[in-house]
């Protein structure tokens, strides 16, 4: 039987080597393989298998731990803000109330001449409201409009202007003061600006002496045996000397919407005291007071002085700084209580 299967098979592989076949004919026509066997395939189905999905659920549920304990941290943010924002303005009260304390016992203090104090000496800051009396005239041709400024009056909103002039020395004068001072004579009208200018310009009159004295000289025939010629006194034209009671301020700090200062086109929208002294030709240190004198002429009212009270306000009182301080502490309590309320896990229903 050995013997005729081998010759069975030596049949079969010289037939296969006839057909060109041979090993790559049984190659390519063979039986594709099985994958896995019926036993293989039980153990298979039988071992737990983990599905993508869930195989991704265990992956983000690994990275989010960190995750979820910052949003949950994230949820108090807005009341922390809010608690430092209320501790904020309580610090901010303080400080507001110590500083009107400060303006107020330097208004109690007894006012300072300036013809004994000399301006361009003194520390400015340390004569920062402080009431001051100077004496000096005015040169109402080097004047400046700061404004727009509002005034309401009786419930009327008007228009107007701060009105800024240098007061300068009276010469041979020991009670004028002894170095110009800018002075903020108050608020005029718009229609008080162009007409002030109008009057200015037809008030200048060259002080010119020479040619009346002259002619009284040689209407005299007698004049040759008088050492002195007499002059009248009353045709010599006197300076008006001003008294002004004010106190002494500084600059201004404008706001991000109010424009900038424009010398060269004389618009002046808040005070800037060392611009507008250059702008007058005198030291940029000069003095610069807010007229405070209460003796107003009713027949001509304007220029209108500051009321002193009004340095004694500010535009967010103590009073505004408490009201902020309970709202963002209100909203702090309120934006806590909604984070624990997100938090706090709810009870399942039976």
């Amino acid at each position: 039987m050995k013997v005729k299967e081998k010759m069975a098979v030596a049949s079969i592989s010289k037939t296969l080597t006839k057909l060109g076949g041979g090993s790559s004919f049984l190659l390519s026509h063979r039986a594709p393989p099985r994958l896995y066997s019926s036993s293989a395939a039980a153990a298979l189905s039988s071992a737990p298998q983990l599905s993508p999905s869930s195989q991704d659920q265990e992956n983000v549920g690994k990275g989010s731990a960190p995750s979820s304990t910052w949003s949950k941290w994230l949820l108090f943010l807005p009341g922390a803000i809010s608690f430092g924002l209320g501790t904020w303005q309580i610090f901010r009260r303080q400080d507001k109330i110590k500083m009107l304390e400060y303006r107020q016992n330097r208004l109690q203090m007894d006012p300072l001449r300036l013809n004994i104090t000399s301006p361009l000496t003194e520390d400015l800051k340390s004569l920062e409201f402080r009431r001051v009396i100077c004496q000096g005239v005015f040169d109402e041709q080097r004047s400046i409009y700061v404004g727009p400024r509002s005034r309401s009056i009786s419930g009327v909103t008007e228009n107007g202007y701060y009105v800024i002039t240098p007061l300068m020395p009276i010469p041979n004068n020991p009670q004028s003061v002894k170095s110009p001072v800018l002075v903020n004579r108050g608020w005029v009208p718009r229609s008080w600006r162009d007409k002030s200018s109008e009057v200015s310009r037809d008030s200048e009159q060259p002080l010119n002496l020479a040619p009346s004295v002259q002619q009284s000289q040689q209407s005299s025939w007698w004049w040759f045996w008088l050492k002195k010629p007499n002059i009248v006194e009353d045709d010599v034209p006197s300076i008006a000397s001003v008294e002004v009671v004010g106190v002494v301020r500084g600059s201004e700090k404008p706001s991000i919407f109010v424009p900038a200062n424009d010398p060269s086109s004389c618009q002046w929208f808040y005070v800037d005291v060392p611009a507008i002294a250059c702008a007058c030709g005198l030291p940029e240190n000069t003095v610069y007071i807010e007229d405070t004198n209460e003796n107003v002429n009713p027949s001509n009212p304007y220029p209108l002085p500051k009321d002193v009270s009004t340095l004694l306000r500010s535009s967010v009182m103590p009073q505004d700084h408490l009201n902020y301080t309970l709202t963002w502490y209100s909203l702090s309590a309120a934006v806590t209580f909604m984070a624990f309320k997100r938090l706090r896990p709810k009870k399942s229903r039976r």
